[in-house]
């Protein structure tokens, strides 16, 4: 069975946990209405599962072709499938009508990209890194700027990326060496090479509009010293349209492990024209607006692999024939019962499931917020929400991917031997999942930010609102017997994640090292909090469409997973805090020599 969107789970979502029709009189979702949003949701499923899933497959055997001329070719397929993305308008989903987008909430592109990544990761990334070069010139660039270069990124017309990693540095921006003369006229001289640049050149497109990451000469050191430039393929005429070549090329493509149909290119500015976007030595600020926007796109990533892997488990499950049931045949008439009646086989569906469709509506959950943060009349709900978009990105991109990758290796598991060939498509989730836990930070990088930055800020202000809104949500439900499971669950998990919080404040400042070895189990500690209220927030919601007479098994369905969650997964909790206050002691007194 190939690839079937979650249509389901998502109007689920959308329609009952968050009520977005309650948010009409908001931009945007004025013009998503439950009933368009479904349409536009269905659409989506079509275009993502019919033109985008068969190129998968063509993609990771085939990958990208680099030619002497510094040229890139996509695989066989990818070019008409871009423009048949384009023609669909998908691109400027969420853009600003201002630019040619059609201004639809973000919680609605969150939906389509997860098809789109499901589908076919390496190809959703051409026009994903595009929209994030889109979201940084408006927010950094000037009016001439953005008139001229939004209109093409939004269509899709022209593709976007972002250039900062060097051959000697990755997450240390501040060793960055590419330089940026300034010429005199507002142009300057960018002259370094940039490595992994995903979709550095491709033939998608008809122009590339790198943001390039440069210290303009006299700057200071270290990431103060840091400016952002628009650095185009080809320099554009007065009119728009492309013009002369500039000297900005892929040197070669790296050979990778997985998502083979990006192209992801060694990049080399030769005295390449690039144009400042914002103030000098401001660079990494309006960087961030892209990073942060890629760094959620990627914890959807993780999750997308996932649903595909898993999608293909529950299909494998079902035919194949091993052994007979320890209850004794259920399929009497075959030589052996399908494995989907073995306990372990699903164990590990329904941890799978667990996971994906909490992890899910957090990624919803949050987009939402992103959506209030810009919109919303209210100064103290678009400071709360914005408050939870920094907070929630480091945990979303890093536990929805170590638990994606966990998703696409039990995927592999349910498979047996068969998962391990080329002739199922588990492998290649396997392969493609697992650059998510490394770009865009490393895993353990968004631990560190964590709780090195994001829960201090502002004095700790965003933390302390969310542990206030499931103490409310906790206090507000308590009496409700069909939520009990789920309340008791929660209230548990906030108590463990307060007490990592509290435990990290007096021990993080005191040696840094403890906040160091704490951070990757309090970041789980936080994603299973995170999980743990949506599902208190789905089962809320079940309830209720049960109570109103709906007799869909969906909803009871629903319940169970949630309920094996509650029992089998949120346990990990405590370990996580147990394991976060042992501090980092044991840990480094263990010498360097010795390892």
């Amino acid at each position: 069975m190939s690839y079937q969107p979650p249509l389901r789970e998502h109007l689920f979502i959308l329609r009952d946990v968050l009520a977005i029709d309650q948010y009409g009189n908001l931009p945007g979702f004025a013009d998503a209405s439950l009933d368009v949003v479904e349409q536009i949701l269905d659409e989506a499923a079509k275009f993502t599962s019919e033109v985008l899933a068969p190129l998968n497959s063509v993609g990771d055997k085939e990958g990208c072709t680099w030619r002497p001329d510094n040229t890139v070719t996509t695989p066989k397929g990818f070019k008409e499938a871009y423009k048949a993305l384009v023609a669909g308008g998908w691109p400027a989903l969420e853009s600003d009508p201002a630019f040619g987008g059609q201004g639809l909430p973000g919680v609605i592109g969150m939906a389509f990209s997860e098809m789109s990544s499901s589908a076919n990761m390496a190809f959703s990334m051409y026009p994903g890194l595009t929209h994030g070069a889109y979201s940084a010139i408006a927010v950094g660039g000037s009016p001439e700027q953005k008139a001229l270069y939004l209109p093409k990124l939004a269509s899709g017309e022209w593709g976007g990326t972002m250039n900062l990693t060097e051959p000697h540095c990755g997450t240390d921006l501040g060793l960055l060496r590419t330089k940026a003369v300034p010429m005199g006229d507002g142009s300057y001289r960018i002259t370094g090479q940039k490595i992994w640049i995903s979709g550095g050149e491709h033939d998608l497109t008809e122009n590339i509009i790198h943001l390039v990451l440069a210290r303009i000469e006299g700057a200071p050191g270290g990431t103060r010293g840091i400016s952002l430039f628009i650095v185009p393929k080809f320099i554009p005429n007065a009119d728009g349209t492309p013009g002369k070549r500039n000297s900005t090329y892929c040197a070669g493509l790296e050979e990778k492990m997985g998502i083979h149909g990006n192209a992801t290119c060694v990049m080399s500015h030769e005295e390449a024209t690039g144009w400042l976007v914002g103030e000098e030595n401001r660079g990494l600020a309006v960087m961030f607006v892209m990073m942060n926007e890629a760094r959620l796109g990627v914890g959807l990533q993780g999750l997308a692999q996932a649903e595909a892997a898993y999608q293909a488990a529950v299909a494998f499950a079902r035919e194949r024939l091993q052994m007979r049931s320890l209850t004794g045949p259920k399929n009497p008439e075959g030589p052996a019962d399908p494995i989907i009646v073995h306990p372990d086989v699903r164990r590990m569906l329904l941890d799978s499931r667990a996971i994906l469709e909490a992890g899910r509506a957090f990624l919803f959950w949050t987009a939402l917020h992103g959506d209030l943060a810009l919109h919303h009349p209210d100064d103290a709900v678009r400071q709360k929400s914005e408050d939870y978009m920094g907070l929630m990105t480091p945990v979303l991109k890093g536990y929805l991917t170590d638990r994606g990758f966990n998703i696409c290796s039990d995927a592999m598991q349910v498979h047996g031997g068969s998962g391990f060939t080329e002739h199922f498509p588990v492998s290649q989730y396997l392969r493609d999942c697992r650059i998510t836990l490394i770009y865009e930070g490393t895993n353990g990088i968004q631990a560190l930010d964590l709780v090195g930055r994001k829960l201090a800020a502002n004095g700790g202000r965003a933390v302390m609102s969310f542990f206030a809104e499931l103490d409310a949500f906790i206090d507000a439900n308590a009496d409700d017997d069909s939520l009990t499971i789920f309340v008791e669950g929660l209230a548990a998990a906030k108590a463990q994640l307060q007490e990592g919080a509290f435990w990290l404040m007096r021990n993080g400042l005191a040696n840094p090292d403890n906040a160091g070895a704490a951070s990757t189990d309090y970041m789980h500690l936080f994603g299973l909090t995170g999980l743990a209220y949506m599902w208190a927030l789905m089962a809320k919601a079940a309830n209720a469409r049960i109570a109103a007479g709906d007799a869909d098994p969906y909803y009871a369905n629903k319940l169970t997973v949630g309920r094996y969650f509650v029992e089998r997964i949120l346990p990990n909790a405590p370990a996580h805090l147990a394991k976060l206050k042992t501090g980092a002691a044991t840990m480094m007194s263990y010498p360097a020599e010795a390892f």
